[in-house]
């Protein structure tokens, strides 16, 4: 079987481990290396308090080349204050020492648990057991994988191939997030690789593209972390001519990550928090896109249409005040909505419809909810997930 983790691209080792920072014992370190130097593009959360780890990884990410990244979870490090920004400062320090480049040529993220100081101790020697474990392999890719893990209940992978002028290119990602989603510039954490040969204005113009288009569509509770990043690492093996401006190259690679991406935010969602089924929102008839966007995300954060899609109950009503009550104009005599091909509302009334024919149709394990607002031709979606008693029992559980 072919690879489908982070180590597919040619360049790319990884190690995933665990150094203690989880009283579980589960995995909770790893380390990407390019041993020639990667370029980097990354997002982070636009949260106004951010965790030191983005404070560091914003300022390394400007960097001309990257050779490593290393992220922890099991522990946020955010809220941490001075000593929390010593201790990124740190990751990246003791990874350079032992991959014979820069600190400022690392990369960190970190996830899980707010307010609470690193066990600085056991991250520096699981950054060293890490560095001796870096492999190529797939079974490497998903022990990365599973280090980046908190709530998420299984390892999410994607990997896109394709042939640019006759070489072979390939894209993969990880990505780690199953509550504290409402993503806005970045998601949870999420890694690429790619052996791509692209400039690093393209890199991060298509990130930022991708994510936008995908990660960022995604919403599980409407809640944004201070952790979330996102990063792209391109190796530039791939052996193609460097791509340095937006020709058919350039729009078949975006193409290829927007693809990856919405694989992942997919994965995701049906992974989310208590989740037992997901939808997605299309919003047609806006006046502008950013109003399609405002009254598609409305709907699927809005808590009574969630719990409804829990109960397979075809509530058409929740949709419409959800859509009401958002910054979107609306034109209340054009309003009308379908379950996926299945009108229940239109031009402002009700429509007849099979009731179990549209119950089927929510119980699915994925539908989708098409809004028009019947004021312009703008349009734009939002992927939503059900709210279901133990996204309640998991959050409970899960404290200081």
């Amino acid at each position: 079987m072919a690879n489908q983790s982070i180590t597919a691209p040619l360049g790319f080792q990884v190690a995933g481990l665990s150094c203690g920072i989880k009283p579980s014992g589960l995995p909770d370190l790893g380390v990407i290396h390019c041993a020639n130097g990667a370029k980097a593009a990354a997002v982070f959360t636009t949260n106004q308090v951010v965790s030191a780890a983005v404070e560091v990884c914003r300022e390394h990410a400007k960097s001309a080349k990257v050779y490593a990244v290393v992220t922890n979870s099991g522990n946020a490090n955010a809220c941490t204050g001075k000593q929390g920004f010593n201790d990124a400062v740190t990751m990246c320090r003791q990874t350079a020492g032992g991959l014979a480049c820069e600190p400022h040529q690392v990369l960190v993220a970190s996830t899980g648990i707010i307010g609470q100081p690193l066990s600085m101790s056991r991250v520096t020697a699981g950054i060293d057991r890490a560095i001796v474990c870096l492999s190529g392999t797939a079974e490497a890719g998903q022990g990365f994988a599973k280090a980046i893990m908190t709530t998420d209940t299984k390892p999410k992978q994607a990997v896109q191939r394709l042939k640019i002028a006759g070489q072979d290119v390939t894209l993969a990602g990880t990505v780690k997030g199953a509550g504290m989603i409402g993503p806005n510039m970045a998601t949870t954490l999420c890694f690429f690789t790619t052996d791509m040969a692209i400039s690093k204005s393209l890199l991060n113009k298509a990130l930022k593209q991708a994510i936008g288009n995908s990660l960022n569509k995604l919403t599980v509770d409407g809640h944004q972390s201070t952790n979330d990043t996102a990063i792209l690492l391109s190796s530039g093996l791939a052996g193609n001519r460097t791509v340095n401006k937006m020709d058919s190259a350039y729009a078949r690679f975006a193409k290829a990550l927007d693809g990856l991406c919405d694989d992942l935010a997919r994965q995701m969602a049906l992974d989310a928090e208590g989740a037992t089924r997901m939808f997605k929102v299309v919003v047609k008839g806006a006046a502008t896109k950013a109003e399609a966007a405002t009254a598609a995300r409305a709907v699927a954060d809005y808590d009574l249409v969630k719990c409804a899609v829990n109960g397979g109950d075809p509530n058409w009503g929740r949709i419409i005040c959800a859509v009401g009550s958002s910054a979107a104009r609306v034109n209340p005599g054009k309003l009308t909505c379908k379950l996926d091909r299945l009108t229940v509302f239109r031009n402002g009334q009700p429509a007849k419809f099979d009731a179990k024919q549209a119950s089927r149709i929510v119980s699915q394990a994925e539908h989708t909810i098409t809004v028009d607002l019947g004021v312009g031709q703008a349009g734009d979606f939002c992927y939503g997930v059900d709210l279901s008693r133990d996204y309640v029992t998991i959050n409970a559980d899960y404290h200081t």
